[in-house]
Parts: structure tokens; C-alpha cells; sequence
């Protein structure tokens, strides 16, 4: 439980001085590839939010399809179905 602590205070603590270290560091693992790194990221980025908004899009397409298949009568499907006895005025 103590190494959860610390790591998430550490995660916490990340100030300019220390992203600009992790660039540097970056930048000399990578050299001349960072690039073509960042860009494949930007790509891969932007081909998950097309999914994203591609699966938001089936998913009110299905919703306006269930929408139209119900009943026109608001309630029916609350509504307990009367007997002909009570349709007919006779309750008894």
C-alpha cells in the first residue's frame, strides 16, 4: 500500500521542470524517429475518436429505429389492459 502512496504522489508532483527532463530523455531514445512517432500517435488518435463517433452514431441510429417501431399511444405499454367487464361500465 506504501508504493501506491508514493507513486501517486509522484504522479501528483510532475512540474515543468520534470516534463521538460522526460522530453529531453525522449527525444534522445527516439532521435530522429520522434517524428514519425508523434505523428503515428496523432493518427492513431484520430482514427479512435472516427470509431468513437462512428459507434455514437449506430447507437442513435438503433435508438431512433426503437423509437419508430413503438405504438403511437403514449402509455400503452404502462397502461394495465382493461377486461371487457370494465369496459363495458361494469365493475362488479
Amino acid at each position: 500500500m506504501m508504493t501506491q502512496d508514493l507513486t501517486l504522489a509522484f504522479f501528483q508532483s510532475l512540474g515543468w521542470p520534470e516534463i521538460l527532463v522526460i522530453g529531453i530523455v525522449a527525444l534522445l531514445i527516439f532521435g530522429k524517429r520522434l517524428p514519425e512517432v508523434g505523428r503515428s500517435l496523432g493518427k492513431s488518435f484520430v482514427e479512435f475518436k472516427k470509431g468513437l463517433k462512428d459507434t455514437g452514431d449506430e447507437l442513435k441510429q438503433i435508438k431512433s429505429d426503437a423509437d419508430a417501431s413503438l405504438p403511437d399511444k403514449p402509455g400503452s405499454f404502462n397502461e394495465p389492459q382493461k377486461s371487457s367487464a370494465e369496459a363495458n361500465g361494469n365493475s362488479g
